[in-house]
């Protein structure tokens, strides 16, 4: 009956090395981190004469790009 032996090849070797430095630099970062309060939103007065479309700064600029 042969003996068999459980060789660690290279590749598995530098594979496992990169996902435990991986793993460690997650780690070391995760504390650092702090939770972001969500925005709130801007209540906007309705439009006096109905209708609700805003010329604001994104369209200006999205008008200006369109220009043929």
């Amino acid at each position: 009956m042969p003996l068999t032996s459980s060789k660690i090849s290279r590749r598995t070797l530098f594979a496992s090395a990169s996902t435990v430095g991986a793993l460690a630099a997650t780690v070391s970062v995760l504390p650092s981190i702090k939770p972001i309060a969500p925005a709130t939103p801007v209540a906007r007065a309705k439009p006096e004469k109905g209708g609700g479309y805003d010329l604001s700064e994104h369209v200006k600029q999205y008008y200006k790009t369109a220009l043929v």
